[in-house]
């Protein structure tokens, strides 16, 4: 039985700054998104066969988001984040995260 996705990356949780509007109010502020980041290990782990190593040398880091629900900080109701930047590529983030326009 080959390996799980996880067993190839180290989790560690970060928060990110993000700036969302809110649909109902349309106001627009800063949230502070969580998320978890996994690194690729250094060297593949053992019991690893031919499909593992396969796999490994394309792996890649990556952010999986990890709230889905913010709370508006000037009308205090709850909307979604967009979907569209729940897992994030490591070297496709510049600075922070992009910009989303909430538009329902």
């Amino acid at each position: 039985m080959g390996l799980q996705e996880r067993d190839f990356f180290t989790e560690k949780p970060e928060t990110r700054a993000a700036n969302y509007a809110c649909p109902r109010c349309g106001r627009r502020n800063d949230y502070q998104v969580r998320w978890v980041r996994r690194t690729k290990k250094d060297r593949i782990p053992s019991g690893a066969d031919e499909r593992d190593r396969a796999m490994y040398t394309k792996l890649k880091d990556y952010l999986v988001r990890v709230d889905d629900t913010l709370t508006c900080k000037t009308c205090q109701r709850k909307f979604d984040i967009p979907s569209q930047h729940s897992i994030m590529f490591v070297e496709d983030i510049p600075t922070g995260l992009p910009v989303d326009d909430y538009d329902e």
